[in-house]
């Protein structure tokens, strides 16, 4: 087994089926197939299973894929400090769910630090992405959000991969109109009234993590639902079929992309609780400590 090989199950396990995956990797597609057949005789299980419809994870195939998650992560670490040539930059990263505040903090500990040579990544993505990648320590902080309807297993997972979580702000659940919508011009509005109108909700890409929606009421049975993972296709989405989506209402005029929604307040109380992750028992680089106390200027609690 090798990191080549892992990387190839990853890129399938992704796909819809291995000509797409193979057209990812540049590679033919009896050469990954090949390479697929020789990992799986190797560890003496079944990744995959084919039919003619497709290809999907087999129960031990979907372990092995979050195991090689893991694996391919700390080697890219590796690889991208040790064997490229930026390796003497300085380095510092954070995941986040999608608030603005978490990017302006990470813009001002740039602006502040202005060091000469720094390679600084900053990842908007989804909610197990952000504990995977702070578990990983692919980045050093992570910002996440958390409704009522889902804060039991977002703990529990916070607790089993050793973070720490610190509370910045709860706010109440809003519903972001398009700003000609109808509906726009209320002071509060409950999620029944919304049924003729599509829900559009961040996709986290995964059945099984329907939990870790970072939405309020995770739990809802939506009429209407429309999933992306685009922010800007969400704002489409809405602008154009009168849909809404739902958040902790807080809206920045500096975002281009956000600039014509406006945002009611949900009547349903399910507050959504915001904060920061860190991994239990690790030290943090200078610019982590500064990154988070850029986010605790934000703390409302």
């Amino acid at each position: 087994m090798n990191i080549t090989q892992i990387r190839y199950v990853l890129e399938v396990a992704a796909s819809s089926s291995i000509r797409e995956a193979a057209g990812r990797l540049y590679i033919t597609q009896p050469a990954l197939s090949e390479s697929i057949r020789e990992l799986e005789e190797e560890l003496g299980i079944l990744l995959f299973e084919r039919t003619n419809k497709g290809i999907s994870l087999t129960d031990e195939g979907r372990e092995f894929v979050e195991y090689a998650k893991k694996a391919v992560g700390q080697y890219e670490i590796l690889e991208d400090r040790y064997l490229s040539n930026d390796s003497d930059k300085e380095r510092f990263s954070v995941s986040t769910q999608h608030y603005n505040f978490a990017i302006r903090a990470f813009t001002d500990v740039i602006q502040k630090a202005d060091p000469g040579k720094y390679v600084f990544s900053i990842h908007e993505t989804k909610t197990k992405e952000v504990l995977e990648d702070v578990r990983t320590l692919k980045s050093e902080v992570g910002v996440i959000s958390f409704s009522g309807a889902n804060e039991g297993v977002i703990r529990k997972l916070i607790k089993e991969y050793g973070l720490i979580f610190k509370p910045l702000m709860i706010r109440d659940a809003y519903v972001y109109f398009w700003k000609d919508h109808e509906l726009a011009g209320r002071k509060e509005i409950s999620i029944e009234e919304l049924s003729d109108y599509p829900c559009v909700s961040f996709d986290q890409s995964d059945d099984s993590n329907f939990y870790l929606t970072e939405e309020a009421l995770a739990d809802y049975d939506f009429k209407k639902l429309i999933k992306s993972d685009d922010r800007a296709t969400s704002m489409e989405m809405i602008a154009k079929l009168h849909g809404y989506s739902i958040g902790s209402g807080m809206l920045s005029g500096e975002d281009a992309i956000l600039k014509g929604l406006v945002s009611v307040k949900l009547k349903e109380d399910d507050p959504i609780t915001i904060g920061y992750i860190t991994r239990k028992g690790s030290e943090m680089s200078d610019y982590g400590v500064a990154f988070t106390e850029e986010l605790e200027k934000y703390n409302e609690l």
